[in-house]
Order: structure tokens, then C-alpha cells, then sequence
């Protein structure tokens, strides 16, 4: 089993920054691959950023290249998403999600959930 807990969401202003923090534990956290979904109200759930157990590779949705950078700590067994120029529409529930092989950007693709952490962008 592995347990994740996500923290930083907060209520931002367009155009700021947040840090988002996803801590894990249980198995061994470096072998498995990461990922930052995000669900805001009446949405489904959608990808938003992934990362290899390595580090080494890394995937992002469309929506936010060139904004948001997931990186991890396997010494720490975190993994963070910086959030950058942050807007409106990147209001939502974020979620962090672990899977024991490889990486993957569907979310049936990943086994172990945290609860959410929110994230509001005001105009």
C-alpha cells in the first residue's frame, strides 16, 4: 500500500504561483511514477502533469507547458508541482496519484490517491 497526502492549495490571484507538495509513503516510493490530476467542479477528473520514477522524464497536459514543473524527491518521497501564471480556469481540486509501473497519463492508469488539495484562482 502506499499512502499519499497532498498540501499547498490555497486561494491565489491570476497570474501568482503556488507550490504544490504530494508527501508518500509505504512502498518504495523511487520505483514508482507520479502524477498531478486535477478536477474542478461539475468536470471530470484530467491529467495535468507525470513524472518517472527517475525523474528523468516528465509529461504534461497541453494546458499548462510552460507553467507548471513536476519534479520529485525520492529522498523526501515528495513530489511537487510549481505552479506558475496561474489562472482562472487552473481553479480546482488537485489531486496526486502513485502506480507501481512506468508512467501514465490516464487516471485508471494509477492506483494510490490522496484526498485533494484545492487550488483557487481569483480574477
Amino acid at each position: 500500500q502506499v499512502q499519499v497526502v497532498e498540501s499547498g492549495g490555497a486561494l491565489v490571484r491570476t497570474g501568482g504561483s503556488l507550490r504544490l507538495s504530494c508527501a508518500a509513503s509505504g512502498r518504495t516510493f523511487s520505483s514508482q511514477g507520479m502524477g498531478w490530476f486535477r478536477q474542478a467542479q461539475g468536470k471530470d477528473r484530467e491529467f495535468v502533469a507525470a513524472i518517472t520514477w527517475s525523474g528523468e522524464h516528465t509529461y504534461y497536459a497541453d494546458f499548462v507547458k510552460g507553467r507548471f514543473t513536476i519534479s520529485r524527491d525520492n529522498a523526501k518521497n515528495t513530489v511537487y508541482l510549481q505552479m506558475n501564471s496561474l489562472k482562472p480556469e487552473d481553479t480546482a481540486v488537485y489531486y496526486c496519484a502513485a502506480r507501481d509501473n512506468g508512467i501514465a497519463t490516464s487516471p485508471g492508469l494509477f492506483t494510490y490517491w490522496g484526498q485533494g488539495t484545492q487550488v483557487t484562482v481569483s480574477s
